[in-house]
């Protein structure tokens, strides 16, 4: 590596200056790249941070939550699984810093950086033409490969499936660009529209990936050619797997575990204590199954307990210049997982069937 390369960890000392309220981490997320690229660590670790966020949303109620153990992105260091869940971590969290790292080149933010106008004045369709400030995914997608990317050295199958997903990542955030587009015109007629690419919300991206995570693939590797290490001949039975895939497709090597079940060495607590939702406004279906699926399909009973909290409300404005509220108390039933009476944990969970989460 050049002298003029250099390693940064994005440890939890970053964390704690950037969200020293959140207990979130991006521990061992390994950035490597040239001295000039120190500018975008910060946007790297905001951008590590969102992907982590969104995983958090779209696993709140499954049994695999996105738990902090998930943060482990370096195959080296601590994160052992090849699973369909370790598939999504990788994939959110480099759309993340891509998303992360486009929008702040578009808001000016680096000096190096601005608006996508490489297209400008080419017709794009009938009656609209390129125009505008398009976000800069080129550019977004360039630096969040190098520091990303760069925590893969090796190259086996589990380094590859890693590279694949964080590819999937960023694809994910082209995919769900919107085109936004503006008329011109005598009186507002519209004769022309002139167009340009903005992000999605990063929560289309979100759900877009989940998308993805319920169709990955799992890749069978020819296990008599891989017993030859890091042969060429190794590397060769690697390579053809994977070209079987399309990049924006999520991968992974290993069946997941028992999420039902607490297991200390691989950082999952199981579902017991969980909360979950029975009854609410707007609830999707698949909230409103939450409990059967963490609690009773694990063998769980579910348990409902009340709690009174006290809010501030009936709030007025007094001149000048003071609010004064009223204490109000209100009553909440929450439900959560619980261990059915003289039974030990998970004995009457009935037999997972396909992909559980």
């Amino acid at each position: 590596m050049k002298s003029n390369t250099f390693i940064i960890f994005t440890s939890i000392g970053i964390y704690c200056a950037i969200f020293h309220t959140s207990a979130w981490s991006v521990n061992n997320f390994l950035m490597t790249g040239p001295k000039a690229y120190l500018t975008y660590s910060t946007s790297v670790a905001v951008g590590a941070h969102s992907g982590i966020e969104e995983c958090k949303h779209q696993f709140t109620w499954e049994r695999w939550n996105c738990p902090e153990s998930a943060l482990q992105l370096s195959t080296h260091n601590r994160l052992r699984s090849a699973t369909r869940e370790t598939s999504f971590v990788h994939a959110i969290s480099s759309a993340g810093v891509m998303y992360t790292l486009t929008r702040n080149c578009s808001m000016g933010d680096f000096d190096n950086c601005g608006c996508d106008d490489s297209r400008n004045g080419r017709v794009g369709g009938r009656g609209w033409v390129w125009g505008g400030c398009s976000d800069n995914v080129e550019f977004g997608e360039r630096i969040s490969k190098l520091f990303v990317d760069a925590l893969e050295t090796g190259q086996d199958a589990r380094a590859l499936m890693n590279l694949h997903n964080n590819e999937a990542g960023r694809l994910a955030v082209k995919a769900t660009m919107k085109r936004t587009c503006k008329c011109h015109g005598v009186s507002g007629s519209c004769s022309i529209q002139t167009c340009w690419l903005q992000l999605a919300e990063f929560r289309e991206i979100g759900n877009y990936l989940k998308i993805k995570y319920d169709q990955a693939q799992k890749l069978e590797m020819d296990k008599r050619r891989m017993r030859a290490g890091n042969s060429a001949d190794s590397r060769g039975a690697t390579a053809e797997t994977f070209s079987t895939v399309l990049a924006t497709e999520l991968v992974f090597l290993e069946d997941s575990p028992d999420y039902c079940v607490r297991n200390a060495s691989l950082g999952l607590h199981g579902t017991e204590g969980r909360e979950c939702l029975q009854s609410g406004k707007n609830l999707s279906q698949w909230e409103r199954r939450s409990c059967r699926r963490l609690c009773t399909e694990c063998g769980l009973k579910v348990e409902e307990k009340r709690t009174e909290i006290v809010t501030s409300c009936n709030c007025k404005f007094h001149w000048c210049c003071m609010v004064k509220c009223q204490q109000c108390k209100q009553v909440v039933t929450k439900h959560y997982c619980s261990r059915r009476d003289g039974s030990s944990p998970n004995t009457t969970r009935r037999r997972n069937r396909g992909h559980k989460r």
